[in-house]
């Protein structure tokens, strides 16, 4: 008997205790402003991972073996991991130009080794095996997936400087995405087969916004036209989000989803701003979340469960929490200047990513290649659609 105060003492205090002590973990992994959002230059946490995935570049070996490790689990991780560094490298070269040598070095070297994969084996050797499973709608086959990603980061090296070799790529590869996206019922192309992904043709949309900034042409028809068809036959009735996936059709295969919102978000508002950010603005409602001073976001809206694929990544069960949309979270946060939520995000990511860093070269460990590469381009976007922004009459 004298053993059962004693404990309940000890579960009272304990339980005191983690009120007391849980609520301020965050603390410890809170970044300042400083660090992840700057005006000019590049922010400190970012100079950290580029300068790991730099090195990487510049490695055969360790490039290898990076590549085959995203490979292994999914080779559209090996594609989009080059291109956000790639991407990520074009804004820093514009913030700041002493950076500009290496930076375009290397996006040179991504672009030729990923045009060389894509020449020697297909667009299936960037594909999950699913686009083999059968034929294409539109005919050649083509994946915007592939089209877009590469067209952007054509794009946006030759928006830092010119290269007249990719200059010619970038226009033979827009054309073909503008010819598929204005044969199609839907004005978007499929990346597999008769699947068309909100992501997809957002970055191509972007790609092209670019494209026209650097060329003198003109597809604002075809993007505004875009926006009003994707305004009234691609969103969710609950919530106004644009859904994920349509058949070439229009018809629905997958609702929003967070891995495709706020990337979408933010290549849209380089084409109509105050859609995107009111798209913005729902994904804030219905997907962001914060717990304890950490921040998330989930993968589908509140008390909603589509099919989990790979893309969703890791999902936290109750909360919802799904890392690959609290990854590209980042990048919606820092398009419309939400400091505060990229703040508690890139808190999560110090805490449950468990950050290495040697020598000043910075990764998490419990990322990989792609991830890195996203929360990168997450802290240093910004300058390439403010040039092509100001080129707008």
């Amino acid at each position: 008997m004298r053993l059962y105060p004693r404990w309940m003492l000890g579960l009272v205090s304990l339980a005191a205790a983690a009120a007391v002590w849980l609520p301020c973990v965050h603390w410890f992994y809170r970044p300042s402003a400083e660090q992840v959002v700057a005006e000019r230059g590049v922010p400190p946490l970012a100079r950290g991972i580029a300068s790991y995935y730099l090195h990487v570049w510049t490695e055969p070996a360790l490039l290898q073996a990076e590549l085959a490790k995203m490979r292994s689990a999914n080779a559209e991780w090996d594609f989009m991991g080059r291109s956000f560094f790639a991407w990520a490298l074009a804004n820093m070269a514009l913030r700041d130009p002493s950076l500009r040598p290496v930076a375009l070095e290397t996006i040179d070297r991504i672009v030729d080794a990923t045009l060389a994969v894509e020449a020697e084996r297909g667009m299936h050797a960037f594909l999950m095996p699913y686009g083999r499973a059968r034929p294409f709608v539109q005919q050649p086959a083509r994946s915007q997936f592939l089209d877009g990603e590469i067209a952007l980061m054509l794009a946006l090296r030759c928006l830092v400087e010119d290269k007249p070799p990719y200059r010619a790529e970038l226009r033979r590869r827009v054309e073909v995405v503008v010819a598929r996206m204005e044969a199609s019922p839907t004005l978007s192309a499929e990346s597999y087969p008769d699947e068309c992904w909100t992501f997809c043709n957002s970055v191509a949309l972007a790609a092209i916004r670019v494209a026209d900034r650097l060329d003198g042409t003109d597809h604002s028809i075809l993007s505004r036209r875009w926006i009003e068809r994707a305004g009234a036959k691609l969103l969710d009735a609950d919530t106004g989000l644009l859904i994920a996936a349509y058949a070439l059709d229009g018809r629905r295969i997958y609702g929003p989803e967070g891995s495709t919102i706020w990337l979408a978000c933010h290549c849209l508002s380089l084409i109509d701003e105050p859609f995107a950010r009111r798209q913005y603005e729902l994904a804030r409602q219905h997907l962001a979340g914060s717990l304890g001073g950490f921040g998330y976001a989930r993968e589908w809206p509140r008390g909603r469960s589509e099919r989990m694929d790979i893309d969703s990544g890791l999902v936290v069960p109750g909360v919802g929490a799904s890392v690959a949309s609290s990854g590209l979270a980042m990048v919606g946060a820092a398009t419309f200047g939400d400091v505060e939520y990229l703040r508690r995000l890139v808190t999560t990511a110090e805490f449950l990513g468990f950050p290495v860093e040697r020598d000043g070269r910075r990764k998490y460990a419990a990322s990989n290649q792609v991830g890195d590469a996203v929360a990168l381009y997450a802290l240093v976007a910004g300058p390439a659609w403010q040039r092509v922004r100001r080129a707008q009459p």
